[in-house]
């Protein structure tokens, strides 16, 4: 079974980041002054137990509840408890009792590191595809992160049936993960070095976009991506014919949400009063908003935006009285077409 071979990798035979052999379950490494800060007061043995580089958190988070799926030892989880704060609560989810066993072996140094006067966070051992088996209720969470680990499930309709279910209505998944340019061929699916690696067990991207629709997030939007190597021999020799891309990913729980991006003539002005973001905004990767300046938007950015925890931030202009067709924009090139690869990536077209 391919889960408890992932469970072997990650809890017996990778000791550090170092015995990964490819960069795949890495995000982008260059984090803001505010996070190293956090980093710095994380536990040396949740540090040494995490098997990625980055982070992936959005904005907006104090006060929030936040789900972590695939949390591992929980460097992430600790991460997010400093930044939701003493209101907000973290949840990890994880499948490996090795990892587990770490992460809440410092769950009080983490609360007194942050002066709380109680943990506001806790870890449940269990699969991200059976939430409901965790007693995880329904609308219960604003959030959601995943950092590299969606792409180890088997049932990954489930995994994002299951967010969709526990998300709050207007709440978000915020993940990053891998995905190929075609479909992996069934001899290197069972591969457990490969899929341990984050490759073999890759979404290709446009089956990810048609599950995402599927389960109910209407408009997958893509918030940043980069090519991976894979300079591992051994790896490029079995995969290396295969394009593979880390994506991050938001997908909101917006059930009003159209299917194509319309025009009814609405735009948005940023206030410029989100932490670390005070002077643009960045929705995804081509809605990149000044503050101070009017900014035109498709319904369901509108809706991203206005029926979100992002709503005190921003002005609002327009209505829904006149369409105006299709939003201007729409069909944008994707990072695989640049690289010459015939495919396009991203849930949003305007």
């Amino acid at each position: 079974m391919i889960q408890d071979q992932v469970k072997e990798y990650y809890g017996k035979v990778l000791q550090s980041t170092k015995d990964l052999k490819t960069d795949a379950c890495c995000t982008t490494d260059n984090l803001p002054a505010y996070i190293k800060n956090i980093l710095s007061e994380i536990h040396e043995e949740v540090l040494m137990q995490y098997y990625g580089c980055g982070l992936v958190a959005p904005p907006l988070l104090e006060g929030m509840r936040v789900l972590d799926l695939g949390c591992g030892a929980g460097r992430d989880c600790y991460i997010l408890s400093k930044l939701v704060g003493e209101s907000g609560y973290v949840v990890g989810v994880d499948m490996t009792p090795e990892q587990l066993a770490t992460a809440e072996k410092h769950i009080e140094y983490h609360t007194q590191k942050y002066g709380y006067s109680s943990p506001n966070v806790e870890f449940k051992l269990g699969y991200i595809e059976h939430l409901d088996e965790l007693n995880l209720e329904d609308n219960r969470f604003d959030i959601i992160v995943s950092n590299c680990v969606i792409n180890l499930s088997p049932d990954k309709e489930a995994v994002f049936r299951e967010a969709y279910r526990v998300l709050k209505p207007g709440g978000e998944l915020y993940f990053s993960d891998v995905y190929s340019d075609r479909r992996i061929p069934t001899e290197l699916l069972n591969n457990p070095t490969l899929y341990g690696e984050c490759l073999s067990g890759a979404l290709y991207w446009n089956d990810f976009l048609r599950l995402a629709k599927q389960t109910g997030f209407l408009d997958p939007r893509l918030v940043e991506n980069h090519s991976l190597s894979l300079d591992n021999d051994e790896v490029k020799n079995l995969i290396g014919h295969i394009g593979f891309m880390s994506a991050t990913y938001r997908l909101f729980k917006l059930p009003k949400l159209e299917t194509a991006c319309e025009d009814y003539g609405q735009s948005v002005i940023y206030q410029g009063s989100i932490p670390q973001n005070e002077h643009v905004f960045q929705l995804d990767n081509h809605h990149i908003i000044e503050k101070g300046k009017a900014f035109p938007v498709c319904g369901n950015t509108y809706r991203m935006l206005h029926q979100t925890r992002f709503r005190p931030h921003f002005e609002f202009s327009g209505n829904w009285g006149t369409h105006f067709g299709l939003f201007d924009g729409c069909g944008i090139p994707s990072q695989f077409e640049a690289s010459g690869k015939s495919a396009t990536i991203g849930g949003s077209c305007c």
